[in-house]
C-alpha cells in the first residue's frame, strides 16, 4: 500500500532495506604498549553488537587493572570505516596522540593514552562489505538501522537463556519494550511478565512491594500481599531503573538473587521463586558505584550481559521506520500519512528517542489540523520554530465541541489528547476481547503504560 507520496508502504520500505545487509567496516585491534596491562589485545569490528568499554569496572569487555583508569573510562565502537572512541567523563581524561578526547573518530595508528595506559590503535582488517543481519526488528522492538540490527543477534541468544541482563540507554530508548520482548521470545514466554519500576513506588513502600509483606506485619498491612518476585514466579522480572534502588534494600535484593528466595515482610519462612531477573537503568551504574550509592556486588551478579540502546539520534534511518510504524498503529486502518509529516520527524534530534517521537506521532493523530508540532526544525531547512503538521480531521465533532469551549489552546489541545486516548484505549480492548497484552502489542507500547494510560483514563471520568 503507498502512502500520500505514493511510495511503497512500510514493509515494503523494510523489506528493501533488509535486501542490502551489508555496509563498509573496518575492523581495529587495541594494543596495550604501556601500563600494568601491556601485551592485552582487543578485536573491535562489525561484529561487536553494541559499544566496546574499557576500564576497571569487571563488566567493561576490555578491563584493564590500572589504578589512574576509570572503571568505565571509554567506549569504542565500530562507526563503518573509522573506529569512534568516546571518553566517558572519566576522571583523568583520555588524550588521542596527545590531544585531550571527548569524542574521536580514528583510522588506525593512533595513540590513546589513559592513566598510565597507553594503547595503539591497529587497522586491523582492511575495508570491506560486512554482512549485517537481516531482521528489521526483534518482537516488539523495531528498527531497521545499523546500531539496531547488530543487536538483534545477541538478543535473541539472550532470550534462550536464564542470565541476568542490564538494559541501559537514555530515557525514553525503549528499555522496557526491549525487556518484554526478551521474555515473549523465550522459554518464559507462558509466565508472567512482571515490571518494578523503582522510581514509582513510594520509599516506605518499596521493600514490601518487592518482596510481599504479611498480615499486621506494620500500620495499614489489613492483609496477606505477595511481593513482584512471587508474581514473576515462572516468569520474568523487570526491574525499571535499579539505579534509583536505595542501597539499603540492594542487600537485600542481592540476598533473594543469589538463593532465589524471598522472605515477606512480617514472615518466618522462605519462599522459593523461579524468577528470570532484568534490569534496566538510565545511569551510568559504574559511576554510581564509584560514589558509594551502588553496591558493587549487587551490580556484577546482575551485569552477568548489558545491553546498551542507543539513542535514536544515532540510529539513522528508523526515524521514518518507527515514524510509519507508530502511525499503522495508532491511526484508523488506511489513513494515509500526511504530506511532509516524515520529513519534519526526520529533521529533529529527538531528545526524548522513541517515547518523545511516538507521542508525536499519537498528538498529530489525535489533533489533526489542530495539532501543533513540538518537532523543531533545523535552521538549515530555514523553517519556522514551531510547525503546524496537518493530519486527518477525524473527529471533527469532538474538536467543535471543545473549540466551542473557548479554553486556552494548551487547555484545549490536552482536552483533545484525552479525548483520543479515552477513544483508542476503548476500541482497542474492544478489538482484542479485553485482553491487555494484545492490546498493548497492538498499540506498539509496554502493558504497564497501556494499563497506566487505562487507569489515568478512569480516574478523569470518576473526576
Amino acid at each position: 500500500m503507498a502512502d500520500s507520496h505514493g511510495k511503497e508502504g512500510d514493509e515494503t520500505l523494510l523489506m528493501r532495506r533488509a535486501a542490502r545487509p551489508s555496509s563498509r567496516e573496518a575492523g581495529f585491534t587495541l594494543h596495550v604498549l604501556e601500563g600494568p596491562d601491556k601485551g592485552r589485545a582487543l578485536v573491535i569490528d562489525a561484529s561487536c553488537p553494541s559499544r566496546v568499554l574499557v576500564g576497571q569496572s569487571p563488566s567493561c569487555e576490555f578491563k584493564l587493572t590500572d589504578r589512574l583508569v576509570s572503571r568505565r573510562h571509554l567506549a569504542c565502537e565500530s562507526a563503518g570505516e573509522r573506529l569512534r572512541v568516546t571518553d566517558l567523563q572519566s576522571l583523568n581524561g583520555t588524550t588521542v596522540n596527545g590531544l585531550s578526547l571527548g569524542e574521536a573518530y580514528l583510522r588506525g595508528g593512533e595513540r590513546i593514552e589513559l592513566g598510565s595506559t597507553v594503547i595503539l590503535v591497529e587497522l586491523s582488517r582492511a575495508v570491506e562489505d560486512v554482512p549485517l543481519p537481516t531482521a528489521t526488528k526483534f518482537g516488539r522492538t523495531v528498527g531497521a538501522s545499523a546500531a539496531m540490527r547488530k543487536l538483534y543477534p545477541l538478543c535473541k541468544r539472550l532470550a534462550q537463556t536464564d542470565v541476568a541482563v542490564i538494559i541501559e540507554g537514555e530515557t525514553g530508548t525503549g528499555k522496557e519494550v526491549l525487556a518484554e520482548s526478551l521474555h515473549e521470545q523465550s522459554p518464559r514466554a507462558t509466565g508472567p511478565f512482571v515490571v518494578f519500576d523503582c522510581t514509582a513506588v513510594p520509599p516506605n513502600l518499596v521493600e514490601s512491594a518487592l518482596f510481599g509483606h504479611e498480615r499486621g506485619s506494620f500500620t495499614g498491612a489489613t492483609e496477606t500481599r505477595r511481593g513482584v518476585f512471587e508474581e514473576a514466579h515462572g516468569g520474568t522480572l523487570l526491574i525499571d531503573e535499579i539505579g534509583d534502588l536505595d542501597i539499603d534494600l540492594q542487600a537485600k535484593l542481592l540476598r533473594v538473587l543469589e538463593r532465589s528466595e524471598v522472605r515477606r515482610i512480617g514472615g518466618s519462612r522462605f519462599i522459593k521463586v523461579d524468577v528470570r531477573i532484568l534490569a534496566a537503568t538510565r545511569r551510568n551504574l559504574d559511576d554510581e558505584v564509584a560514589a558509594g550509592r551502588f553496591r558493587d556486588d549487587l551490580f556484577f551478579r546482575l551485569a552477568v550481559t548489558r545491553i546498551e540502546l542507543p539513542p535514536l539520534r544515532q540510529r539513522k534511518g528508523d526515524i521514518a521506520t518507527l515514524g510509519r510504524h507508530f502511525w499503522k498503529r495508532i491511526s484508523d486502518p488506511g489513513t494515509p500519512i500526511p504530506d511532509g509529516f516524515l520529513e519534519r520527524l526526520e529533521a529533529y534530534t529527538w531528545p526524548g528517542n522513541v517515547r518523545e517521537l511516538q507521542n508525536a506521532v499519537a498528538r498529530r493523530v489525535a489533533l489533526g489540523d489542530l495539532a501543533v508540532d513540538d518537532v523543531r526544525i533545523s535552521e538549515s531547512m530555514q523553517a519556522p520554530d514551531s510547525v503546524a503538521v496537518p493530519l486527518s480531521s477525524a473527529g471533527d465533532s469532538t474538536i467543535e465541541r471543545i473549540l466551542g469551549e473557548n479554553l486556552p489552546l494548551p487547555r484545549a489541545r490536552q482536552k483533545l489528547v484525552n479525548e483520543f486516548e479515552r477513544r483508542y484505549v476503548e476500541r482497542v480492548l474492544e478489538l482484542h476481547g479485553g485482553n491487555v497484552a494484545r492490546a498493548a502489542e497492538a498499540s506498539g507500547i509496554a502493558r504497564r503504560y497501556f494499563r497506566l494510560l487505562r487507569a489515568k483514563l478512569r480516574e478523569q471520568q470518576e473526576d
